[in-house]
């Protein structure tokens, strides 16, 4: 599947999808390759007139992931998260690089890291990210966190990118004592 979105993503969409290929096919190593394509996402999220309405719908009961892209290859997939009024996350972690730009709202992200078997403890204060920002995740530079909403009467959502089908991959939740849980998130289907 190279493109789940619609036959032909919209224009800005389309032109992030075209320069994150571009700079996969380099090779480059994963923090050239971060430092190269959180411009192109900070400019994504800059406008927020873009994305399907169809994937901008918050679930009456959770969090929902909709798919806009995901490379032929598996290389990387780009998402809408959308958090409706006073849903969160677990605790999960990625298993692979992730950029995240908040395109509308706002969201809360506690960082976690593991000090020892099952020692999983908050690290440093939640990140609030408002729209424009970008933050990073990855198995190396962090990649565990429990993320929610921080708007209390609107939807936030945010476009996620990642060094693989995130929705294939089996990575974890986690107990708040570190007890890991394996899942496979899978996609949202648009409505």
């Amino acid at each position: 599947m190279s493109a789940l979105l619609q036959p032909v993503p919209p224009e800005p969409l389309q032109r992030f999808i075209a320069s994150s290929e571009a700079l996969i096919d380099k090779g480059l190593r994963e923090s050239e390759l971060l430092a190269e394509l959180r411009p192109l996402l900070a400019e994504l999220v800059a406008r927020d007139d873009w994305l399907p309405e169809t994937h901008a719908q918050a679930g009456a009961d959770r969090y929902r992931q909709y798919p806009l892209h995901v490379d032929a290859q598996g290389r990387f997939s780009v998402v809408s998260f959308v958090c409706g009024p006073g849903q969160a996350t677990p605790i999960h972690d990625h298993t692979v690089w992730g950029l995240i730009g908040m395109l509308r709202g706002a969201e809360d992200s506690q960082g976690y890291r593991f000090t020892g078997p099952n020692e999983l403890v908050a690290d440093g204060p939640p990140v609030r990210l408002s729209p424009g920002q970008i933050e990073v995740v990855s198995p190396r530079l962090g990649d565990i966190h429990r993320v929610h909403n921080a708007v209390e009467d609107q939807v936030s959502i945010s476009i996620h990118v990642y060094g693989a089908d995130i929705g294939r991959i089996e990575r974890s939740t986690y107990d708040t004592d570190g007890t890991p849980h394996r899942f496979v998130s899978g996609y949202s289907a648009p409505g």
